[in-house]
């Protein structure tokens, strides 16, 4: 889920100490990470080292490459953007696609792999073993909150289960876990997990059953008469981080007449964010969101759209001519709110490719960043 996935990164970045991520909850590795932790933490302070200290881009780059090997959550992406850019080194989603035509998924850990769950991973030799597998797609020049470099930290670490952690050339997935596709329907991005994606779904033209919220496609999915087949595909808009504080609707069910039959994964694609246990032939974080006039606000039901994941490409199958005499008639949703946080939210949250952070938050990297709109 998205709390192994980000416990995992967060030692790879080296903002936890080795060896403290993964421990399983009743195991009494938790009493002795947590004392050293605080030991470490006094230390730290006695030495001035703060995380903007120590933090560079070679460290996103390190979790990246640990989230494809570990079969990440697709929140990752977010998560990771929007800290590397709040410590002034961004990493964007071209960072995450290109390592995932580099790192294998290693982990044999659900909801990728398809036995074993974070206990197995832990007693298995842990994170520590999953970076040193792949140690040669990491940074291990980079400081960690220790005062060691991430190579001192893992050097030596075992695997003792080579079927929940595997060797690099024998992965559960050759690629790695996220994959960001692009094009007339998501132009600054959309992401799919193709591990926990039915094989036959990474190439795919169905058409466009759409809904413009929640309530409407939970009443549709439930309908036995709904007209839909599995190859068509479920579009779910105003779900992003500006239309509805993009909550966790990604992982849109599959119709129950289509479960009668069988079907157990078909596309679905929103604005939306999924819980990092989810699965399926999910696109996400389709950016810019629908709520700000992306071209997500644009598709009609019928329409057919065209999926290429070994190819990066998501398509909408109509003329620019046609896209533009949408676009020209599109109207934007009222505010939600007219004062107090909800406004400034709506004002300030950046897109599901930033990072989905406050603009006011970020460093600036030579540029100004506005003022926040708070009176």
């Amino acid at each position: 889920g998205t709390a192994a996935t980000m416990m995992g990164i967060a030692e790879a970045v080296g903002l936890a100490l080795p060896g403290a991520s993964s421990i399983p909850a009743a195991d009494a590795n938790h009493v002795r990470m947590s004392a050293e932790c605080g030991r470490r933490i006094v230390e730290m302070v006695w030495d001035d080292l703060t995380p903007a200290k120590m933090l560079t881009r070679a460290h996103f780059e390190n979790g990246i490459a640990c989230a494809m090997a570990m079969g990440c959550s697709t929140n990752a992406i977010i998560h990771l953007i929007a800290m590397s850019r709040r410590a002034g080194h961004p990493v964007d989603l071209s960072d995450f696609d290109a390592a995932s035509r580099r790192v294998p998924v290693i982990a044999n850990i659900r909801p990728s792999g398809d036995a074993y769950l974070m206990e197995d991973f832990f007693y298995a030799g842990g994170l520590r073993a999953l970076l040193e597998r792949i140690r040669g797609h990491l940074r291990t020049d980079t400081l960690t909150v220790n005062g060691k470099t991430l190579g001192e930290n893992i050097a030596g670490a075992e695997v003792y289960h080579d079927d929940v952690i595997r060797p690099i050339d024998n992965p559960i997935y050759a690629e790695g876990a996220l994959a960001v596709l692009r094009g007339n329907l998501a132009p600054d991005g959309v992401v799919i997990k193709p591990s926990a994606c039915a094989p036959h779904l990474l190439r795919h033209t169905g058409r466009a059953l759409v809904f413009d919220d929640y309530p409407s496609l939970k009443k549709a999915v439930d309908d036995p008469d709904l007209d839909v087949t599995g190859d068509d595909i479920l579009v779910l808009r105003n779900a992003g981080p500006r239309g509805a504080g993009m909550p966790e609707w990604g992982m849109l069910p599959i119709p129950t007449k289509l479960l009668k039959q069988g079907v157990t994964d078909m596309l679905r694609l929103s604005d939306a964010r999924m819980s990092g246990t989810s699965y399926g032939g999910c696109l996400l974080h389709c950016s810019p969101e629908a709520a700000v006039g992306g071209p997500l606000a644009l598709v009609r039901t019928g329409d057919r759209i065209t999926v290429d994941v070994p190819a990066r490409t998501i398509h909408l199958e109509i003329t620019d001519d046609e896209l533009a005499t949408r676009r020209s008639a599109w109207t934007p949703p009222p505010p939600r709110y007219e004062r107090g946080y909800g406004w400034m939210f709506g004002r300030h949250i950046l897109q599901a490719d930033e990072g989905c952070d406050f603009d006011f938050l970020e460093t600036t990297f030579g540029k100004a960043v506005p003022e926040p709109d708070i009176f």
